[in-house]
């Protein structure tokens, strides 16, 4: 790395937010400090215009602030100042405490927790512009203590497993029986809300207190042993919408809120408002065909809007 951008600022001492504001956008987009007043990214594009960002905002406030190319022929000098090793052993040990005293009882409260720890690692992840192994490690790590919480929150969760997808005629699965385990949390009802909407609108869902009460004539989903469940790296609603073929616009982009909040991963801007309405409904109705009711409003709205969005991009 041979080419670097510096900022040299002089802060008025006068306005001390308007420099407290400035030093957390520094920092905010990673800058290594070289001295007083003399901030360091590597040149690129993003950061070029970050930098400027900041450089506007200081002149702004009557502050003196310079952007200057920097090029260093010995290459690998300033990289060292951009080691994010403490800050991921800092967000490891976080997610670490987090599993430690993770329970049933306190799940959902962890929830948010975890999804803060979701976001520090992605901000993390954006300013690691040497990225080495303590990345991987600690989104692995994360994604473990994301499938813990996944199985605090709902009992009988089901592991996965690789499976080849076939194909179904709709036309087979009219009128059924479908049954998946009681008190359904936003997978569960996504699912039951896309058998209804695109597979199986005839269909009746049964709530089961566990899954060895399966009847045999009945199409379990979302349990071990189920006919439609985890697969690889697909979550039970990406399974069922391989296994009937549904390509409907915005239902991809929907599968990805379903997939996050049943998995983790990547989090789509809307997964936690959808996750908050679904908990106060699920707070507030006791009865899980009557939520069920409640929550299709929900997935119907979300994916008419995800589809108009989609019709526009065409």
């Amino acid at each position: 790395m041979n080419n670097w951008l510096a900022l040299v600022i002089a802060l008025p001492t006068a306005d001390a937010t308007a420099r407290m504001r400035a030093w957390r956008a520094l920092k905010a987009n990673g800058a290594a400090v070289l001295r007083d007043g003399v901030y360091l990214l590597p040149d690129s594009q993003p950061c070029r215009e970050a930098l400027r960002t900041v450089e506007r905002d200081i002149r702004a406030i009557n502050g003196t602030a310079y952007l200057l190319p920097v090029s260093d022929p010995e290459g690998e000098r300033f990289v060292e100042l951009f080691d994010r090793s403490e800050e991921y052993a800092r967000l490891r040990a976080d997610i670490e405490d987090c599993r430690a005293q993770l329970t049933t009882e306190n799940a959902l409260e962890a929830t948010r927790r975890v999804r803060k720890l979701r976001k520090a690692l992605a901000h993390l992840a954006a300013v690691d512009f040497f990225p080495g192994a303590a990345g991987p490690q600690v989104d692995a790590a994360l994604q473990e203590l994301e499938g813990a919480l996944n199985r605090a929150r709902s009992e009988d969760e089901p592991s996965s497993h690789d499976v080849a997808i076939t194909v179904l005629p709709r036309s087979h699965y009219q009128g059924r029986l479908w049954a998946t385990r009681k008190r359904p949390w936003v997978d569960r009802l996504a699912r039951a809300w896309l058998i209804g909407r695109f597979i199986d609108p005839a269909g009746r869902i049964m709530w089961l207190d566990s899954p060895a009460d399966c009847p045999p004539d009945a199409l379990g989903f979302d349990f071990d042993g189920a006919t439609f469940s985890h697969g690889g790296n697909r979550v039970t609603f990406e399974t069922l919408q391989d296994s009937f073929a549904l390509h409907e616009p915005g239902l991809k982009r929907m599968a990805g809120v379903v997939h996050y909040l049943d998995v983790g991963g990547q989090q789509p801007v809307e997964a936690i408002g959808i996750e908050q309405v679904l908990a106060g409904l699920r707070e507030s109705i006791p009865d899980d065909e009557q939520l069920l009711a409640a929550a299709r409003f929900v997935f119907d709205g979300l994916l008419a809007a995800f589809a108009k969005e989609a019709r526009s991009d065409e």
